[in-house]
């Protein structure tokens, strides 16, 4: 028992970091592309911000949700839906004008199954 606490301690530390530097990057990309010594693109900079915050949610919801398909999923469709926001937010800043259309069926799809396999786990669960 003992342990497992240790490991969510040290998962939850390591989850945090991530979503703290991934909101830096899409709340202010030009303060971390300094602090980081990297090129300001802003455009970028969103899209890791999205990709580090998914991550750090995914390590959070891997210590309640023991489901690795669950956890996949999840972080799947968080990741297209705000990967679409910053290409529509962007879209004057270049990229092809469907790309937030095709992120955004992508985080639907994503939604779909997740949405399915919840589904799944809860019929599963309750049957004998």
């Amino acid at each position: 028992m003992a342990r497992m606490r240790i490991i969510s301690a040290l998962v939850l530390l390591g989850a945090a970091s991530m979503i703290l530097v991934g909101v830096w990057c899409r709340v202010d990309p030009a303060g971390f592309a300094e602090w980081a010594g990297w090129p300001n693109h802003e455009h970028f900079l969103h899209d890791a911000g999205v990709f580090q915050i998914a991550i750090g949610l995914m390590m959070a919801l891997g210590l309640w949700c023991r489901d690795a398909l669950t956890v996949g999923l999840a972080g799947f469709v968080f990741t297209n839906l705000f990967h679409a926001q910053n290409h529509f937010a962007d879209r004057a800043d270049g990229g092809r004008d469907g790309d937030w259309i095709q992120l955004l069926v992508l985080a639907g799809v994503g939604a779909i199954a997740l949405f399915l396999r919840l589904r799944l786990q809860r019929t599963t669960a309750t049957t004998p």
